[in-house]
């Protein structure tokens, strides 16, 4: 006997379950038929983008993780577009959020903590060079494969050089408020690198503290405490950690320190390794433009398959109304009983991110 199972296909890539959902967007495993490679597709849809006009958004979310080729942050391998979908292709990771590292696990020893801080700043350092600042950097956007490597995610917020006004700086008050820079909160303009570096600074305190150097259930009162830098750095801390950690936290941004400075921090210098890959300028953003046309030429094709399933002895047991099964086993253990697996979620508190413009 076999039961008909359903395969979905979304032009080369074979569909299978979700592995995340958010507001306008869910993303599902897939693979590449081709090749054989897992994917992540972040599927969005079309009207929902246009009704709540986030076409520009989700434009230059794609245009910029598509300049962006680095270790340390998720790749974007290529953007399709059906009549009613637009599917994000992106590299596949398999080990969560460094957030949930931190609630697991707590906080994490310097060593650990080095590590994570050095292939962020890589990362930031990289997507600096190429006129991209992240804009919500926290550890819930940072992502670990299946080898603790660090992965930024979420460029949802991210700007563009292209995107400074006649002074310089940057507008948009964005980003998660316990990681933002002073400036950013103070609506007045703000350098892009700066701001970044400042969330990378209460990234680091989060990993060797394991709890947040900015907190207070009142708004005012937490942005009070931001444009100051009052916080303090637990007593386990080494004072060479506490020492580069107070220089990222300066609520000034002009004397606070640099990455070329922080490249050459005693603290952070420790066992670093700088990252060793090719870099590639053959950048094409065409097919950004084409999933948006409604043109059926830039549309890939949809379509779901049904194939036959064997079914075991079990299944083919437990199907059967009518073949009774109680002799076979002892009257004193009661009916079958059928254990599922289960998992615990933990309750994340997250703020929600804002954005004003």
């Amino acid at each position: 006997m076999s039961q008909q199972k359903i395969k979905r296909h979304v032009g080369k890539y074979e569909v299978g379950r979700t592995i995340g959902e958010g507001t306008f967007a869910k993303v599902k495993f897939a693979r590449n038929s081709e090749t054989g490679e897992p994917v992540a597709l972040k599927i969005l849809d079309k009207d929902k983008v246009l009704k709540h006009k986030m076409a520009e958004q989700i434009k230059r979310e794609i245009a910029t993780m598509k300049l962006i080729r680095h270790p340390n942050v998720v790749r974007l391998y290529e953007v399709i577009g059906s009549k009613t979908k637009i599917f994000i292709v992106l590299e596949f990771v398999t080990g969560g959020e460094l957030f949930d590292k931190i609630v697991n696990h707590g906080r994490m020893r310097e060593d650990e903590a080095r590590s994570f801080f050095q292939q962020l700043i890589n990362a930031v350092d990289y997507c600096h060079s190429r006129g991209v600042y992240h804009r919500d950097l926290k550890p819930e956007n940072l992502l670990l494969d299946a080898y603790d490597n660090l992965k930024v995610s979420d460029f949802g917020l991210s700007a563009l050089s292209q995107q400074v006004r006649e002074d310089g700086l940057l507008h948009t008050t964005c980003g998660t408020p316990n990681y933002a820079a002073p400036e950013v909160l103070n609506d007045r303009g703000y350098d892009g690198a700066t701001a970044d570096l400042w969330s990378c600074g209460v990234i680091l305190f989060v990993l060797l503290a394991g709890y947040l150097p900015f907190d207070d259930s009142n708004l005012m009162n937490l942005y009070k405490k931001i444009s100051v830098a009052e916080f303090t750095c637990p007593p386990w801390l080494s004072f060479s950690a506490m020492k580069l950690i107070t220089r990222i936290l300066d609520p000034n941004p002009m004397t606070r320190i640099t990455i070329p400075e922080i490249l050459q921090d005693e603290w952070f210098k420790k066992d670093y390794k700088p990252p060793v890959f090719e870099e590639k300028d053959d950048t094409n953003l065409d097919d950004v433009e084409a999933v948006f046309k409604d043109s059926e030429e830039h549309h890939v094709t949809e379509k779901r398959e049904e194939q036959p399933t064997t079914m075991n002895a079990f299944e083919l047991i437990s199907m059967s109304k009518g073949l009774n099964l109680g002799n076979l086993f002892d009257a004193e253990q009661g009916p079958w009983r059928f254990i599922f697996p289960y998992m615990h979620f933990i309750d994340k508190q997250r703020i929600t991110r804002f954005e004003r413009k």
